[in-house]
């Protein structure tokens, strides 16, 4: 059994995989992260591998919890991902988004994909069917386009999340649902389809967070997965273990 750990700018997501299966996924906050993993050693006592991935760096007290209780495996910029990285500037180049273009890569093999990640930030990844990186996209997620609008001007309020009724919105309340989700569908769909123009039989992978309140509202035709991180850190595990 091994243990892929997401540790992203918001939350950290856990997974425990009995081969390929996923039986159990957990989300909590960062600064619980260390009881939470303990836990998950103890329910589990047949874990043999942790892969790590992260946007920061991993705390000392977090990387010997899981040092003496499995093996870890840490992804980072200089791991041996099963792509060619085409991006101008490599080293500046999320591992998040290296990752999800490992599990196009190795679940998707000799296909066109952009990978759609809508999480703190909305990141688009494109992988040819060559198995090549070209790059891709980065704005902001859901919350922080809420968090913009109330930080950057007088009067709006700060909203949560919310599915708008109508395409016009009838009160301010009303206007902000409507600018912040239709308006990321919008761009979303945009994108696919600027995409597809010269990208036939173009593969779309959405996952992250918000990927589920999203995936019915698009237009395009899409593979929709919130784990599909999770999974490729599975998938790089496999990979680099008949790799090495």
């Amino acid at each position: 059994m091994i243990i892929t750990i997401d540790k992203g700018n918001s939350f950290v997501k856990v997974a425990v995989f009995e081969e390929v299966e996923l039986v159990e996924k957990v989300i909590f906050t960062q600064d619980e992260v260390e009881k939470k993993i303990l836990k998950i050693f103890e329910k589990y006592p047949k874990l043999t591998h942790a892969v790590y991935s992260s946007v920061g760096k991993m705390t000392t007290e977090l990387e010997k919890i899981i040092e003496n209780n499995v093996q870890l495996i840490k992804i980072d910029t200089s791991f041996a991902f099963p792509f060619v990285n085409l991006y101008e500037t490599p080293h500046t180049l999320g591992v998040d988004r290296m990752v999800l273009a490992s599990g196009a890569s190795l679940m998707f093999p000799q296909k066109k994909c952009l990978i759609i990640d809508v999480g703190t930030c909305v990141t688009y990844d494109f992988i040819s069917e060559n198995n090549e990186y070209w790059g891709g996209a980065i704005s902001p997620g859901i919350r922080l386009r809420y968090e913009a609008l109330h930080n950057f001007t007088a009067k709006l309020p700060l909203l949560t999340k919310k599915q708008p009724d109508d395409f016009i919105g009838k009160n301010t309340n009303e206007a902000i649902h409507v600018g912040v989700i239709h308006g990321l569908i919008l761009e979303i769909d945009g994108f696919i389809s600027k995409y597809s123009v010269n990208n036939q039989d173009l593969t779309v992978i959405l996952t992250g967070g918000d990927a589920n309140f999203l995936a019915n509202q698009l237009k395009s035709t899409i593979f929709a997965d919130e784990n599909f991180l999770l999974k490729s850190l599975q998938k790089l595990h496999s990979y680099s273990s008949q790799n090495d």
